[in-house]
């Protein structure tokens, strides 16, 4: 049995995506389940349905992560007798814990909307509606000189010290360090009552906000001494810039039509909904995940040729058009990207958990369109 539990693969899953970078109305997190759980299967999903539970039961699955979350509004009560409540019921019976990342995977890095964009060959994109700017910190750490190398090297390995295309990025000073180990310590260096003179370096790099905690507890696991002393200051820099959407350049110009075929192809979809002239030439598209009306504006302003969403309704298609942007809606369901997206990121995470579990992606579509 896996040593592996809930609380695990929730710590390693929020040092990508944090529960603050949702919107106050969303509901992330834990939804069903105890956090000492063990897991030894994962599944992805974009949904929690009744037949994504049974396919999570034929794969003996002990943890689902949705992107939509299935408990969205405050619940009265759980009546086995509707669907919801059928749901809660076989999860809990069968001991299936419930996760799910939905705004906040919208908007992190990497996320659904970057997903998206790659998707469709987008290049130099940028956050289309800019919500968070990530604070950044001065990490200042004091280390004896024999352990310098050990611990850049495990500050680099954990998401410290990234400066644009550059990682590992450290400043190292030395010198001295004094302190008297007191009566009941246990000094890796130095005897209990004498004054201690220690060569040490001072190493500062830079840390996200979302990783802080992390990469500061990750370092005194490895630190030699046994109180590791730091600083941490909150930096002025300009952090990245987290939102929703992505807007960027096709590598090359194609008209609207030639997109509608790269949308569908890329999503796997047989039909998409579009607004404008099909020979309308396309360089700068926008794109969203989910329900994107509310910032069609946002495209506009942006310079954005083409701006592909889903749940686009009539009167903002017809405003769209007016003002001279073409709309492509491939559907809510594109969403689905996030699945191999998340499975890839527990993947090449899969040595920090405490042992080893499968990962797999949900094959069952959970779209309620059909088309005909």
């Amino acid at each position: 049995m896996s040593n592996t539990t809930v609380k695990a693969i929730i710590d390693l899953f929020e040092q990508w995506v944090p529960l603050h970078y949702a919107e106050p109305w969303d509901n992330v997190g834990l939804l069903v389940g105890d956090r000492t759980m063990q897991v030894d299967k994962l599944m992805i999903t974009l949904d929690v349905t009744e037949e994504v539970v049974d396919e999570a039961l034929k794969n003996n699955v002990n943890m689902i992560i949705a992107h939509h979350p299935l408990i969205f509004e405050g619940l009265k009560a759980i009546n086995l007798t509707n669907f919801k409540g059928k749901i809660i019921q076989k999860l809990i019976k069968h001991d299936i814990a419930v996760y799910a990342a939905h705004t906040n995977l919208d908007i992190v890095s990497g996320g659904v909307n970057d997903l998206l964009a790659e998707k469709i060959g987008l290049e130099n994109s940028k956050v289309l509606h800019p919500m968070i700017e990530e604070k950044l910190y001065k990490l200042v750490i004091y280390v004896p000189s024999s352990h310098t190398d050990v611990i850049v090297e495990e500050l680099g390995e954990s998401g410290a010290g990234f400066i644009g295309n550059y990682s590992h990025c450290t400043f190292r000073t030395n010198g001295t360090g004094t302190f008297k180990p007191l009566e009941g310590t246990n000094p890796y260096i130095g005897k209990a009552g004498f004054v201690e003179r220690v060569a040490e370096d001072k190493i500062e790099t830079l840390v996200k906000e979302s990783q802080l905690h992390t990469i500061i507890s990750k370092i005194e696991s490895v630190h030699p001494y046994e109180e590791m002393a730091y600083d941490v200051f909150q930096l002025k820099n300009t952090g990245t810039s987290l939102g929703l959407g992505r807007i960027g350049t096709l590598n090359q110009s194609c008209t609207l039509d030639e997109l509608l075929e790269i949308v569908k192809k890329a999503f796997h979809v047989n039909s998409v909904r579009f607004v404008g002239d099909r020979n309308t030439t396309i360089t700068t598209v926008a794109i969203l995940g989910g329900s994107g009306k509310s910032y069609i504006n946002d495209a506009i302003k942006k310079g954005a040729d083409c701006f592909i969403t889903g749940d686009l309704s009539f009167h903002e298609a017809q405003d769209a058009l007016a003002q001279g942007i073409t709309l492509i809606d491939p559907g809510h369901h594109i969403e689905e990207v996030m699945k191999e997206g998340v499975k890839k990121y527990f993947e090449d995470k899969m040595a920090i958990l405490p042992s080893p579990i499968q990962v797999i992606t949900s094959e069952l579509s959970t779209d309620p369109f059909q088309y005909s």
